[in-house]
Order: C-alpha cells, then sequence, then structure tokens
C-alpha cells in the first residue's frame, strides 16, 4: 500500500468497534445516475484489521438470528461477494454467488427486480441451494431493499428457507426493511452501521 494511500483514508483504530468502520465508507455523490449517492466500500475492503472487524460484526449478527442455524450464505454480486465469503467461512457455511444475467455458466433461476435508477435480474445455478437448506442473504449496502427482497425471493424459489438479511451499512431514510418485509417472511434483518 504506498503512502499516498495511507494518507487519503483513515485507518479503523483497534477500539473503535464496528461504529469506528463508517468513517471507512465514502458517500459518492451522483453515482450511477443523478440523485443517487453510492457508498463505497472499497477504503474499508483496503484496510486488514477493518475487513476483518466488519466480518466479525456481520457473523456476530448472524449467530443472533433466531433458529442460529446458517447452511448457506448468499452474496448478491457484487459486493455481496467481498463480504459473503469470508462471512461464510467464519459460520462454517456454505456459499452461493448470485450473479447478474447472463454470468453463470450453467442452468439458472431468474429474478428480475427494480432499481432507484432501472430494472435488473439476479441469477443462480438450479441447484445453488437444496430444499429446506438455511440461507442468510448478504449484501454491502440496504438501500431501498429491491436487490436484496429480490434475493430473498430467489432462494425461495430455489427451495430454501431465508434465515434473514445482513449488511454493513444501511441508509435508514430509504426504508429498505419495510420493503424486504414480504420477501422475508418475518425472517429478521440486520445492519451493521447506519448512515447518519
Amino acid at each position: 500500500m504506498s503512502t499516498e494511500h495511507r494518507a487519503t483514508h483513515r485507518a479503523a483504530a483497534p477500539d473503535d468497534g464496528a461504529a469506528g468502520l463508517l468513517p471507512l465508507l465514502r458517500a459518492v455523490p451522483d453515482h450511477p445516475a443523478p440523485g443517487i449517492t453510492f457508498w463505497d466500500i472499497t477504503p474499508l475492503l483496503a484496510d486488514a484489521a477493518a475487513l476483518a472487524r466488519a466480518t466479525g460484526a456481520l457473523a456476530e449478527a448472524a449467530r443472533a438470528l433466531p433458529g442460529g442455524r446458517v447452511d448457506l450464505v448468499a452474496g448478491v454480486e457484487a459486493r455481496g461477494f467481498v463480504l459473503g465469503a469470508p462471512l461464510a467461512l467464519a459460520l462454517g457455511a456454505g456459499f452461493v454467488p448470485l450473479r447478474k444475467a447472463g454470468k453463470l455458466p450453467w442452468r439458472t433461476v431468474r429474478q428480475d427486480y427494480s432499481l432507484e435508477y432501472g430494472e435488473a435480474s439476479i441469477e443462480a445455478h438450479e441447484d445453488a441451494v437444496p430444499a429446506g437448506a438455511r440461507v442468510l442473504v448478504i449484501d454491502d449496502v440496504l438501500a431501498t431493499g429491491g436487490t436484496a427482497a429480490a434475493a430473498c425471493t430467489l432462494v425461495g424459489r430455489l427451495g430454501g428457507e431465508v434465515a434473514g438479511a445482513v449488511f454493513l451499512l444501511e441508509i435508514a431514510a430509504l426504508d429498505g426493511r419495510a420493503a424486504l418485509a414480504r420477501a422475508l417472511g418475518g425472517a429478521p434483518v440486520t445492519s451493521v452501521l447506519q448512515t447518519p
């Protein structure tokens, strides 16, 4: 890591707790469209201690879910992959990638959904989730809830039981939890951080 990079990003202090991670996130206005603020987690990912602490906080939230057991972690492309794989390892669970349409090499199940700025689709291999498996859905940011709701619906269509959904950051003002309520069927939503 260059000294220039170190100077532009505040490292998380070891005793900051999860809240100390928030300064490592970067708000990017008008991306990917005017009026949208994109929350960039790459500065946090570049800080090894912060990434470990974020993974630990996500694992702690997952272990507190009712029913306890998580068989699979389903990460939404792309940052849900980055956080989801180490979370799966921490929980002793497998990992399922939920990918953008057309990216997976085998037979898939597709779920379409709406974003703040357009339409999108995610897919998973049709055999990715064994019937009855308890699946934890993860993504980096909970905004309006459309992507997470689609992920939960897709998990259900594949035969899994959604154990809950976890996020590194929640933009509370957008009330994504409400959009998730139907797709989750009562399963809990947890976020490690919230925007001020």
